[in-house]
């Protein structure tokens, strides 16, 4: 089994910052994409950043400049950096890995429980 497990979000004013962080763990084999998604009350889940195994990076245009995604392949751990949050990033946000268990195994989505980030005054 894969678990990925989420850490930090939280209460923070408009123009602060947060971090994220989630921490792949169980039986992989590789890690190819790993990303960041938000679904806030009454929409659908969107994506926020991707970011590949060789570093290449994909941005929400509404986070462009403000976020930074990165990873730590030898800790299967992804991070999401927060900057100049807005109150219209409040929503929870979920970490996804696409996974490799064995190497005879096709790679397949997972996702982590969500944590909530709350922007506001």
């Amino acid at each position: 089994q894969v678990q990925l497990v989420e850490s930090g979000g939280g209460l923070v004013q408009p123009g602060g910052s947060l971090s994220l962080s989630c921490a792949a763990s169980g039986n992989i084999f590789s890690i190819n994409a790993m990303g960041w998604y938000r679904r806030a009350p009454g929409k659908q889940r969107e994506l926020v950043a991707t970011i590949t195994s060789g570093g290449s990076t994909n941005y929400a245009d509404s986070v462009q400049g403000r976020f930074t995604i990165s990873r730590d392949n030898a800790k299967n751990t992804v991070f999401l950096q927060m900057n100049s949050l807005k109150p219209e990033d409040t929503a929870v946000y979920y970490c996804n890995a696409d996974v490799q268990r064995y190497w005879y195994n096709p790679r397949m989505p997972y996702w982590g429980q969500g944590t909530q980030v709350t922007v506001s005054s």
